[in-house]
């Protein structure tokens, strides 16, 4: 396998450097409008990490590579909708030897394009979990090939805490030290989010379903989202606890961003606590219990007049079926009588002859 020093020379960096150079100058700055702005992972690409992580660094320290492939909009929201792994190693003694597979990772591109045309390369993934020396260099290479402003998305296979979403995101930014120097590039931090469309969400619950246990009943694993959900709460709120005491302490800057954000968090809390609140829960549920009290009391006058109108209908139906009986004895008789007659006049003339 071949390693290569990393020298920012493109030629030593590559052997297509001439290609390089041809397709650097054939990206089609237009397809991408945005800056990103947000990271949303669908849960494909989270499934396709962790088991590409299985496949090939489970019980190791190794982290593993690949491309995400998706969509950005127009105000710079990132989907990350499919990925696919790339044979990537590094030295962990050296983190600038390192190897990245491009000629894998073209042939792939060049199956996917054929398959859908809609997703283009977004940006790439490592399992992390901390960005290391190399990343930058790697993350250098998908700029120049693919897009001006890749995304790189960390994600966690084994986060520590539980409730935490695994997925961090980073886009690289250039930054001068001053303004001699040559600008590098840093990356910064972007929000991300796991997200999906409808018909995804349909699978994982599948899935999902699949991996639960079956014994347990519905209630049981309500309740038990509920106390996750609870859970992942507290711990947010003793986070934003310590912040705030440090920066009381003066251990953290202030910062006014955050601040703005911890009032609205405030100001949208219901206050519950003044007598007008009491009263109007009071006047509110006396309402509702007004409109069901009148649903059911007209409910009742409904059934009732069901009720008589199936009686008088039965009566009806009973007096017709007795007044067809008597029509049909007075038939009867009728063709009885009318028999006789003719039987008679038979005889009298019988006796004439």
């Amino acid at each position: 396998m071949s390693h290569h020093h990393h020298h920012n020379d493109a030629k030593d960096l590559d052997p297509h450097a001439a290609r390089l150079a041809a397709q650097r100058s054939s990206i089609d700055y237009t397809d991408f409008p945005a800056f990103p702005t947000k990271v949303v992972v669908h849960p494909l690409v989270l499934l396709s990490v962790v088991d590409h992580y299985n496949r090939v660094a489970k019980d190791t320290n190794n982290r593993v590579a690949g491309v995400l492939l998706g969509e950005i909009s127009k105000d710079g929201v990132v989907d990350c909708t499919n990925s696919f792994a790339v044979p990537f190693e590094e030295d962990p003694k050296d983190p600038s030897i390192w190897f990245f597979d491009h000629s894998f990772l073209e042939n792939m591109l060049g199956m996917f394009r054929k398959v859908t045309a809609k997703e283009k390369v977004v940006g790439w993934y490592s399992t992390g979990p901390k960005i290391r020396k190399s990343d930058i260099e790697i993350h250098q290479i998908i700029k120049e090939k693919y897009l001006p402003h890749p995304t790189y998305c960390i994600i966690d296979v084994n986060p520590e805490q539980e409730n935490v979403i695994p997925t961090d995101a980073y886009v690289a930014v250039e930054e001068r030290e001053d303004q001699q120097s040559q600008p590098k590039l840093t990356f910064t931090h972007l929000p991300s989010e796991i997200g999906a469309y409808e018909a995804e969400e349909i699978g994982v619950e599948h899935l999902l379903r699949d991996v639960k246990d079956t014994t347990i009943s519905d209630l049981a694993s309500a309740v038990s989202t509920r106390m996750t959900s609870l859970k992942a709460l507290r711990n947010r709120l003793s986070e934003i606890n310590t912040y705030l005491d440090q920066v009381v302490s003066g251990k953290m800057p202030v910062n006014h961003n955050i601040l703005y954000l911890l009032q609205d968090v405030f100001n949208l809390l219901p206050g519950l606590h003044t007598n007008d609140a009491k009263q109007s829960i009071g006047k509110k549920t006396n309402d509702t219990y007004l409109a069901m009290y009148l649903s059911s009391v007209i409910r009742c006058i409904i059934s009732l007049h069901d009720l008589i109108n199936n009686k008088i209908e039965m009566r009806e139906f009973e007096a017709k079926q007795l007044d067809k009986k008597k029509e049909e004895k007075k038939e009867e008789k009728k063709e009885e009588s009318s028999n006789d007659k003719e039987k008679e006049s038979q005889k009298t003339s019988t006796d004439k002859k």
